[in-house]
């Protein structure tokens, strides 16, 4: 009877202990197979991260535009300078953007962005050189201009900006700008000495008081020693450095074509409507009145430089604006949004790449020729009085085109003191095993080289004209011979033509 119970005692326990393992188990409490489990989880990290890691992030317009504002505060770095041993740099040629500016356009019935654009030191943003840059430009008189230059304001000089006027933050920009490629091309390749002649630098810049003193700004800092008695500043007339070349019909032709594309777009995006709809009642004017202000100009503004929206002036009290009286950053998201859908529509579209061909070949070509002429020079005992660093000072409208004709398009809008560098590399002599005379061309050409970059980035192997080339054959860098055949005939495949100009004159449908 007694073992009998103990038994009965048994199975009882048993069931219970049973029962109690199949609920933590049920629970979760209990992992199955630790084992197991943790090489499942090993593996599902292995397919989630790749895709955490690969897939673009989603446009994000206000992260786009933080990157716009180009923000002097942040550490400046790039790879220009850099290349394999033993390659020396014979010379340098820099395409910027004005810094940042005064909006171009107000907006209707609102106060002007209250900004300063009198230079100060005490004062932020700041460089270790603006005090110096202050003091030089006063003696300005001693260089030498050509035609209108010589009236325009070397600095920024207005207590409240005007229009298009660089602000403190531009002249900043092009400061940093310079002095990082002073520690580049003249710390670590002596490309300029201190008693550099005027011979030596080729400076030009269109005829606004905003690219000049960006160009001054740049050359202060990049300049080993500034001296007005050897710097003469060239004007050119076009915003697209076209010289004697401007003359393009069909360049025109297809500009005309790309922004009746462009208004077809904005007026097909409904939300963007509702987004000019809803601002115009705000501001209390008529739809077609605040888009024609092109708001977001000024929108820029203020968000560059940390300054509430603007509310309206007419519905404002002594203490603030009414509610809902102010635009507001959803407004300025969704403009935004809808010029960067624009860019890759632009891309898709074809029209903007074929006008920017037509308008960047005049600049693209000097560049060429200047490179040919020093790379030959390099070889021979009198070498060649051509600049061995060139300055162009333009615009958006200047750079633009350049970036796409050089196949660059993915890299989006130039920001506020945006740079684009040309170098011209000579490299060691190679066995002849390795490298082949091109009878056509010279032996002159056989160890020259280009780097092409933009803002510090090294997109050499992005340009249409050495996306193919093998960056890890014997030769690391692009021929030169690529360059010069893009530019001569190359980049006119776009258009159906092999000069610029056939391609100019012809007819476009």
């Amino acid at each position: 009877m007694l073992a009998r119970s103990r038994f009965m005692l048994v199975l009882v326990v048993g069931a219970l202990l049973a029962v109690l393992s199949f609920s933590l188990l049920y629970l979760h409490l209990i992992p199955t197979n630790p084992v197991a489990e943790q090489r499942s989880l090993g593996k599902s990290r292995k397919r989630v991260n790749p895709v955490l890691h690969t897939d673009a992030p989603a446009p994000d317009p206000i992260r786009d535009t933080h990157q716009y504002c180009n923000y002097p505060n942040l550490t400046e770095h790039g790879w220009e300078g850099h290349s394999p041993a033993d390659y020396r740099l014979l010379s340098v040629q820099v395409m910027i953007r004005h810094g940042d500016r005064f909006p171009l356009y107000s907006i209707p019935k609102t106060k002007k962005p209250a900004i300063d654009c009198v230079l100060s030191d005490k004062r932020k943003p700041s460089h270790p050189l603006l005090a110096y840059f202050i003091s030089h430009m006063a003696l300005g008189g001693r260089g030498q201009w050509d035609s209108s230059l010589g009236s325009l304001p070397r600095l920024p000089n207005h207590s409240t900006c005007e229009i298009g006027e660089l602000t403190q933050t531009g002249v900043v920009q092009h400061l940093k700008n310079g002095d990082h490629l002073r520690q580049a091309y003249i710390k670590r390749h002596n490309l300029l000495t201190a008693d550099w002649s005027p011979r030596q630098l080729w400076v030009e810049t269109t005829g606004k008081s905003r690219t000049l003193q960006s160009g001054l700004a740049f050359l202060f800092g990049f300049l080993p020693r500034f001296d007005w008695s050897r710097l003469t500043v060239r004007q050119q007339w076009s915003t697209l450095f076209c010289s004697s070349s401007c003359d393009c019909p069909a360049r025109n032709r297809y500009l005309d074509q790309e922004q009746r594309r462009q208004y077809r777009q904005r007026t097909a995006d409904t939300e963007l409507e509702r987004t000019y709809v809803a601002m115009a009642k705000t501001l209390g004017v008529a739809t077609k009145i605040l888009r024609a202000a092109n708001p977001v100009d000024a929108l820029l503004c203020h968000f560059c430089h940390g300054l509430p929206f603007p509310c309206s002036s007419t519905q404002t009290t002594l203490n603030a604006p009414d509610e809902g009286a102010c635009l507001t950053l959803q407004h300025f998201a969704v403009i935004r949004r809808q010029q960067k859908d624009d860019e890759l529509e632009r891309r898709e579209a074809g029209l903007y790449r074929r006008y920017a061909v037509l308008a960047a070949h005049p600049y693209l070509n000097r560049t060429a020729m200047r490179m040919e002429r020093i790379a030959r020079g390099s070889q021979t005992r009198k070498g060649t009085e051509e600049a061995v660093f060139a300055l162009a000072s333009g615009h958006d409208v200047t750079m633009a085109p350049l970036l796409s004709a050089l196949g660059l398009e993915r890299v989006g809008f130039p920001k506020f003191a945006a740079r684009l560098v040309f170098e011209l590399w000579n490299g060691p002599e190679a066995k002849d095993k390795e490298r082949k005379s091109d009878g056509k061309r010279g032996k002159w050409l056989e160890n020259m080289f280009i780097r092409v970059l933009y803002n510090g980035e090294d997109l050499t192997f992005d340009t249409a004209f050495c996306r193919d080339h093998n960056r890890h054959s014997a030769q690391p860098l692009c021929p030169l011979g690529n360059f010069l055949s893009f530019v001569r005939k190359d980049m006119f495949n776009i258009v159906n033509a092999t000069s610029y100009q056939q391609a100019c004159h012809q007819i476009v449908l």
